[in-house]
């Protein structure tokens, strides 16, 4: 039996694997009625690191995300994940990928355990689903119905339900979108396990201090092109070498942390 998403591996392999890179986007094109919406990107994502796709509204970010995860059609270029050609080998590709989508959905009337095992047997697995539950801070909910979940716990429960056959990748598509303090918070603790146990996470994202927390590197969009790649400091640093100042007002605490300082980082599910 398979317990919890955890990967052993060893110090050296940990940094072999930082070196490598998992994920390769070449020439990456989509078109819908004659306007390119990704509009010919090429960019790598390492093993072990969250990676960041920023962007407005209408920037190509989720259809870039949904080509890597095989759910639309590639118009034109290449993507490589793990050594899987994505449009020539989809089985593959799904078969080492985990994806938390924006608006998680689950079988109504089917407790949480269950969702659990069924996600499991899916993928031919057989594994600890109090462990699994416990790790997304479920446990205790473990009989309890999916469509009684409040969104945090359904943004948990499908971070759980997607890791049962330990993917090599984890995507997350706008995961802490209307939630409270407390569960973004949560949810970021989170992302950062999942990275510090092997997986990659590739992700996308509104929140900019969202971005600057947990991204070792940011892929930014615009009007369907990469626009700017690089770590969130360097981005920053190379943003004040072009001369950018603004009016400085530093504070030690902004009213996020004093909500959380009153009303505790517990979350209330």
């Amino acid at each position: 039996m398979r317990g919890r998403f955890v990967f052993n591996i060893g110090s050296a392999g940990i940094l072999k694997i930082m070196s490598d890179s998992i994920l390769s986007i070449k020439n990456l094109k989509k078109v819908y009625d004659g306007v390119p919406v990704v509009d010919g990107i090429s960019f790598e994502v390492k093993r072990g690191e969250i990676f960041g796709i920023l962007g407005p509204n209408g920037a190509g970010k989720t259809t870039t995300l949904e080509m890597i995860e095989t759910l639309r059609p590639i118009d034109g270029g290449e993507i490589t994940l793990d050594g899987f050609n994505v449009a020539k080998q989809p089985d593959q590709v799904k078969a080492i990928i985990g994806i938390q989508p924006q608006s998680p959905a689950f079988q109504d009337k089917t407790r949480l355990s269950e969702i659990i095992e069924l996600f499991a047997a899916a993928y031919g697995e057989k594994v600890d689903v109090m462990q699994y539950l416990n790790d997304v801070q479920l446990g205790e909910k473990a009989k309890s119905y999916a469509e009684d979940l409040s969104g945090g716990q359904r943004q948990r429960l499908s971070i759980a339900a997607a890791l049962v056959h330990s993917p090599k990748v984890f995507f997350m598509d706008e995961p802490t979108t209307g939630l409270d303090p407390q569960a973004r918070r949560n949810l970021w603790d989170l992302t950062q396990q999942i990275r510090d146990r092997g997986v990659t996470v590739v992700m996308t994202t509104h929140y900019m201090d969202e971005a600057e927390l947990l991204c070792d590197r940011v892929a930014i969009m615009d009007k369907g092109k990469l626009i700017a790649l690089d770590t969130p400091k360097n981005l920053i640093k190379q943003l004040l070498a072009k001369g950018f100042t603004k009016k400085q007002h530093v504070e030690q605490a902004n009213l996020e942390d004093v909500f959380i300082d009153f009303t505790g980082k517990a979350l209330r599910d």
